[in-house]
């Protein structure tokens, strides 16, 4: 599941560092939680748990129905 979760994060990729940031993949549990740190502009933003929400996990869980939750590590 590793290599889908990478492939929807390099879709999404270009987005982010449209605005200056990007998106590092930490860990993907076995039972279906994306570990992701938020990294350049994204890191600090104030909009970065809607980022994370509604962009990264939504499109996750849409793409690959087995990750139940993205959490961002620090």
């Amino acid at each position: 599941m590793k290599d889908k979760v990478e492939k929807v994060l390099e879709s999404l990729r270009p987005y982010l560092q449209a605005d200056g940031g990007d998106v590092e993949l930490v860990d993907v549990t076995e039972d279906g939680v994306v570990k992701v740190r938020l990294t350049g502009a994204c890191g600090g933003c104030p909009m970065s748990t809607y980022t994370l929400r509604m962009g990264i996990e939504n499109r996750l869980k849409e793409e690959i129905p087995e990750v139940k939750r993205v959490e961002q590590v620090f």
